[in-house]
């Protein structure tokens, strides 16, 4: 596991500096035992070496002294370099000054070589060493007890040399365990690290590819909508074509009558100079009635030329009054049949800056629906069919909501209303495409349409447009050009 891990130089770069987090922090926790217990330890002093007990402290003072030091030298950059070998001075120190203490006190008799045992066990499980640091502290503490003992009795007494080989024999087992340990857990710290590291290296390559699925999903959101708006677009072109086909056959046979009635008009018009003073006024007031009405007609035949029509459009500035009162003319039957009534109430010289058909289409559009939602609603507490429109400046944006006080939409259905083929209608009586070729037009002149209902209460779209050119150039998504029809 170690030679496959390692074989990686940042793995190897990666667990170095995790060991070293490692080592610090159990030095820092040794750091504190040796500043608190060696000081304590002046309790058995006390009761087994009373006379030395001033001697004693001293040392235990000195290595709490000396423990603090490497506590401080963590706390500097120096621990990046040496971390390791203040590990070692650090579980020494102790050993050194309780040697002492058996020197100065019954050298192999003395009982205080079971602090070095526990020197030797906090190093098992404070430090959690490698096995070559814990066989260096253990052979080193052994050897500086041999020479406190040596010091102490330049000749060991046979009769201490049974107390000598005990004592050595309990310390060595010490060092075995703790070997043994360090190794145990050195080689549970490579795994623990070995494990986490490949599942981090997992993690990343889960995010990675995440990061990869949610890129091809938004391209296939896109592409998908970019279906969408084609089959609406194929679907709304078929329709007009059709339409304009009509009406082309149509307007021609109003055209030629039309053409007719305004030469005859216009000798007419010629012929009665001859007529009494009397009779010219008469007959120039009903010849001028002829050809207002000839006249309106025209211009009847000019706006469905427009509406079946629209073609591509450069955007440009245009006086939402004067679309309205275009659109309105091709609902103005259905308003008066259902005795709707209709207040517009617009910004003075309220503009936009868009395409002049495709914004009379979306108008269209938006008075049929909003006809269409009230023609479901009965009402019976003696209020009437009603929509009010109301336009204003907000900045550089020209703002259109259009509220009626129809059956309104259902809030499962209100997120759904601009989908392409969405309906609530009875079949044949609606496609679904009105709403969400509007949604389509107005976001390619960089703006935006929003709905909110109450069932039964109302229904309220809102158009928000850019006003002026350099508003649109700002505002106009990407990916989103003006629906072609």
């Amino acid at each position: 596991m170690k030679n496959k891990l390692f074989g990686d130089r940042k793995a190897l770069e990666a667990y170095h500096d995790y060991e070293r987090r490692i080592y610090v922090r159990h030095l820092e926790v040794g750091s504190y035992l040796v500043i608190v217990l060696m000081p304590a330890g002046v309790v058995l002093d006390y009761f087994v070496y009373p006379r030395q007990l001033p001697f004693f402290f001293a040392l235990r003072l000195a290595a709490a002294f000396l423990g603090g030091c490497v506590w401080l030298a963590l706390q500097t950059k120096l621990r990046e370099k040496v971390h390791r070998y203040l590990s070692l001075v650090l579980a020494l120190m102790p050993a050194f000054f309780i040697c002492w203490m058996i020197y100065a006190s019954d050298g192999v008799a003395s009982t205080y070589y079971a602090g070095l045992n526990l020197i030797l066990l906090s190093v098992a499980l404070v430090m959690r060493w490698s096995a070559d640091l814990s066989i260096a502290a253990s052979v080193l503490v052994i050897l500086m007890y041999l020479a406190a003992c040596s010091l102490h009795g330049v000749t060991i007494l046979e009769a201490q040399r049974d107390v000598l080989v005990n004592n050595l024999y309990f310390l060595t087992l010490t060092a075995i365990i703790v070997a043994v340990s360090g190794w145990i857990h050195h080689t549970l710290r490579i795994r623990e690290f070995t494990l986490n590291f490949e599942l981090d290296l997992s993690r990343r390559e889960l995010e990675n590819t995440n990061l990869k699925l949610a890129s091809q999903n938004a391209a296939l959101e896109k592409a998908n909508r970019e279906i969408k708006e084609t089959e609406i677009q194929l679907v709304q072109a078929e329709k007009m074509s059709s339409l304009g086909r009509f009406s082309a056959g149509l307007m021609h046979d109003i055209l030629n009558p039309l053409n007719y009635s305004r030469t005859g008009l216009f000798v007419l018009r010629k012929k009665t100079r001859w007529l009494p003073p009397e009779m010219q006024a008469e007959s120039n007031d009903i010849i001028n009635d002829i050809e207002d009405g000839l006249k309106r007609v025209d211009n009847i035949v000019s706006d469905l030329r427009t509406f079946t029509h629209p073609g591509d459009q450069a955007p440009e500035e245009m006086a939402l009054a004067d679309l309205f009162n275009l659109s309105l003319r091709f609902v103005s039957s259905e308003l008066k049949a259902k005795n709707i009534s209709l207040q517009l109430n617009l910004a003075p010289a309220q503009k936009v800056w868009a395409g002049r058909n495709h914004i009379i289409l979306v108008l269209v559009n938006l008075l049929e629906n909003a006809i269409d939602g009230l023609g479901e609603k009965q009402f019976t507490d003696g209020s009437g069919p009603q929509i009010e429109i109301t336009g204003r400046y907000e900045g550089d944006r020209s703002r259109l909501i259009f509220r009626d006080n129809g059956a309104g939409i259902t809030p499962k259905n209100l997120p759904k209303i601009f989908d392409p083929f969405f309906t609530t209608k009875e079949i044949g009586k609606g496609t679904g495409l009105g709403l969400s070729i509007c949604f389509g037009i107005v976001r390619g002149y960089g703006g935006t349409i929003t709905a909110a209902s109450q069932p039964g209460q109302f229904c309220e779209l809102t158009l928000d447009l850019p006003a002026t050119a350099e508003a649109a150039a700002k505002t106009v998504p990407e990916h989103a050009e003006p629906l072609r029809l």
